[in-house]
Order: structure tokens, then sequence, then C-alpha cells
């Protein structure tokens, strides 16, 4: 519940910000802390931190505000605003510049369109404020830190094993994020190499951007299941697309055995695995970014570091190890 109304309270005053109607969007009234609460550094002031999600839409961008918000709390001297850009790059600039305008302490982008972007990162850190990217970084901005993790990697521990799983001639349907955006492009251009250049005999028969959006991915699937007898794996370059193409077959014997990819280890996904319908994915522990997002706003807002750039682990998630992943996640209140 503390949640819900939290991202309820937030959402309101991102309306707010986008009308210019409030000059203080900080939803926290806390009076300076004398410690930080993981920094141990001794302060007389609260940082105000302005967290711009990509889309609350987006179950892995939504689990991330989640994680920042439950990390934050562990800060006695840093307080986090989160905004959602709605998977609008119009609305997430518009939030950008108005938490320029506002002067927060630090300002953490996750990008919708990184190259859509930057310019209004560029303008966070030419007004002198700590400016984080992550999920995914913009890279060669200089003066902003990021904390990311590497998708090439996230995308070829899955396609290592596609290579031995997935059955000779298969007929496969691919699901891409945003066009532009760092995480999709790297993780499509992983399983071109290494999986489709691997293998030759595998012939694409739907290919389509689904945003990393559920809804969109349903739509391509039922598209692809009425024009296709056969259909072997879904590869997606995310566990919503990878969950929203499973709805759509899960009553359908024909597809009974069909294999399926993603990333980000979700909650969802996880439970999809242990049911046999998801066949891997590849985490990116929002609870990790999340950690190392606070973390890095600490030191950076602290003075004890001026540029930090960190990737998390991308472990594989099987059938043979979704049970400590369900476990991570029973843990932090996603699954009850």
């Amino acid at each position: 519940m503390r949640k819900v109304l939290a991202l309820l309270l937030v959402f309101v005053l991102a309306l707010g910000m986008l009308a210019g109607c409030s000059s203080n969007t900080s939803t926290s009234t806390t009076e300076a802390a004398t410690t930080a609460a993981a920094g141990g550094e001794s302060t007389d002031k609260v940082f105000r931190v302005a967290y711009i999600a990509r889309a609350q839409a987006d179950s892995f961008a939504a689990w991330l505000a989640n994680a920042v918000m439950e990390e934050a709390d562990k800060y006695d001297n840093i307080t986090v605003d989160v905004f959602d850009g709605q998977a609008n790059d119009d609305i997430e600039n518009g939030l950008i510049e108005n938490a320029i305008t506002n002067k927060y302490d630090a300002i953490i982008v996750q990008p919708n369109n990184g190259e859509a972007q930057r310019p209004y990162v560029e303008k966070a850190v030419a007004a002198g404020i700590v400016t984080i990217t992550t999920n995914a970084r913009i890279s060669g901005i200089e003066g902003a830190s990021s904390v990311d993790a590497d998708p090439y990697l996230q995308a070829k521990v899955n396609a290592d094993a596609a290579v031995e799983q997935i059955p000779q001639n298969a007929k496969v349907v691919v699901l891409l994020g945003p066009p532009g955006n760092f995480h999709a492009d790297a993780r499509r251009d992983s399983w071109q190499k290494e999986f489709f250049d691997k293998r030759p005999d595998v012939t694409i028969v739907g290919e389509e951007i689904a945003n990393w959006n559920k809804d969109e991915a349903m739509n391509y699937m039922e598209t692809w299941v009425q024009a296709n007898d056969q259909i072997d794996a879904i590869i997606a370059m995310n566990d919503n697309m990878a969950a929203g193409a499973l709805e759509v077959i899960k009553d359908n014997a024909k597809f009974s055995n069909i294999l399926a990819y993603g990333v980000d280890g979700t909650a969802e996904a996880c439970l999809l695995i242990q049911e046999g319908k998801l066949t891997s994915t590849s985490l990116q522990s929002a609870y990790a970014l999340a950690e190392g997002l606070l973390d890095t706003s600490n030191k950076l807002l602290t003075g004890q570091e001026t540029q930090i750039d960190i990737d998390i682990d991308c472990p594989l998630i099987t059938k043979d190890n979704v049970a400590e992943y369900i476990e991570m996640h029973k843990k932090a209140g996603a699954i009850q």
C-alpha cells in the first residue's frame, strides 16, 4: 500500500511539474540528517534526488522504481521523488527540464530513447547537477555517471543456450525494444551474432518492435499465430514482451512445446519459468541497480567520487536455478 500511495502521489506531482504549477516537487519534508545511513559521512544536508522512470506501465521499470524508493529509505541524507515518463520522450524530457528548474541535487534518468534524452541530460550536467543514467546508460556525456548492465551479455547467455535448444529448421518470432535504445539494439545485435549467424537453418517468420510492452507483444503474437502453423520459439528482448506472447498461446495445444526467451528476471518471468512456460531469462536485478544507484548518488553528492560508471551481473535463470530467484522476489515482497 505504501508503494501504491507513493506512486500515486508522484504521478500527481509529475502532472503539476509539467503544467508548471509547482516550484517544489519534493515528496518529503525530512529535516536535515546528521549522518548518511549507508555512507557514514557526517552531513547537515538532505539531498533531493529526482528519479525519472521510463514508464511505470513497463513491469521492469515499475520494479526498478519501487526498488529505488526502498533503497532510498536506507539513507538519512537522501530523499527520492519518482516521476513517470510514460514511455513518451516529450514527457520525459519535460520532467528532466523541470527537475533542473526545481534545483534537485541529483537527477537519475532511465531513458525512453537515449538519444532523445541526451540533450536534456547534458543540460542537467551543465547546470551543475549530479546526473546519472541507468537502464540504459547514455554514453559519451562528459560529467554524467551511469549504473547499468551489459545488454550484449544479457542476450548472449540466452542465445548460447538457444543454439543447442532450438530445433533444426525452426521457425521463430522476434520481439524488439524501442529503436535507438541502447539495450534494445545491443540485445538484438547479440542474438544475431551469437545465435542467428551460428544457426542459418532457423527462419524468422515474424519480427516487430513491441517497445518493451506486453500488450503490443500480444497483438503481434496473435497475428503470427494466425499466419503460421509452426512457431518453435519466441525470442524477446525483455520479459514483458515474452510474457505477452506466451499469454496468447497459453491454451493452444499446437504451441505447447514452444521455447521462449527474455531478459530481466522479473517476478512474473521467474514464475513462468517455474511453470515451464518461459525457457530462460537473464537477470537484470532491479535490486542491484537500485543499490548501485543510491550508493553512486551518495558518493557523488558527498564528494567522495566525481565520476562513477558500473555494471551489474546478468546470470542466466532456468528451471534448474529459478527457485533461488523466486526466493529473492519473495524476500523483497514481489511474490507472496
